[in-house]
């Protein structure tokens, strides 16, 4: 399979927003809760600001043209991390590619990304579990070390 990545730009922000939506509704589905409230349009929105401004970056794999995966990731420091380090804040393979490898091919994009921008380690939340354990295989498969803790969260607005 030739899946074609590039490092995205604000162009793409429309197939960011509508690979993210997808995943906040199959998270939502798959755990019968609604964590999210968000929708393309002004996902879309709020995705062209960021990438605009530096905030953000994403990685966009293609197949025959079409957008079938994205990582989007933020760059940061943590000092028990050594330094700066990249954040997976979402990550998604159209369903119809899972399995395939596709996602193994995009997590090394993303490491080689990392690796140029001289981040020490590379981290992400996984979604909730035990509905996405399957999820945390993929991850421990492709390197990455479970380190406790779980996401939390309080909306400030």
């Amino acid at each position: 399979m030739n899946i074609h990545f590039k490092v995205a730009t604000a162009q793409d922000c429309t197939i960011i927003a509508e690979m993210v939506v997808q995943l906040t509704t199959e998270i939502c589905h798959k755990t019968n809760a609604k964590h999210f409230n968000i929708d393309v349009k002004s996902t879309s929105e709020r995705c062209r600001d960021l990438l605009e401004g530096g905030h953000y970056l994403a990685i966009i794999g293609t197949f025959n043209h079409q957008p079938v995966a994205v990582a989007t990731m933020t760059e940061t420091y943590a000092l028990y991390a050594g330094g700066k380090i990249g954040v997976i804040q979402e990550f998604y393979v159209s369903d119809e590619l899972r399995s395939q490898q596709v996602g193994a091919l995009l997590i090394e994009q993303v490491k080689d990304f990392g690796r140029k921008r001289d981040w020490a380690c590379l981290e992400l939340c996984t979604p909730p579990l035990p509905e996405f354990e399957r999820t945390l295989s993929f991850y421990q498969r492709n390197g990455l070390t479970p380190v406790g803790g779980r996401k939390m969260r309080q909306t400030l607005s």
